[in-house]
């Protein structure tokens, strides 16, 4: 079970964006527009989505692209009665 577990483990990785009000903050000017490219099982893939999403919008300078590791927020062990 060991190292060979570890290698098929998913540490999934969410890729999303949008246009942002400012480019020095994180708030979107319109939140019903933001782009969710999807949820991927790796770091490695995400990065490919958020570079591929980026370059798409490279003309856009308000236009910011984000990877949240959801495998750092996740807990498999919580019961999700908070």
């Amino acid at each position: 079970m060991g190292d060979e577990h570890m290698a098929d483990e998913q540490l999934l990785h969410l890729v999303f964006g949008g246009e942002l009000e400012d480019l020095k903050g994180i708030n979107f000017r319109d939140l019903e527009s933001v782009d969710f490219v999807g949820v991927f099982p790796n770091y490695a893939t995400a990065h490919q989505a958020w570079k591929s999403a980026a370059q798409r919008t490279v003309d856009n300078a308000h236009m910011r692209y984000f990877i949240v590791h959801l495998h750092k927020l996740m807990d498999p062990h919580e019961d999700g009665e908070h």
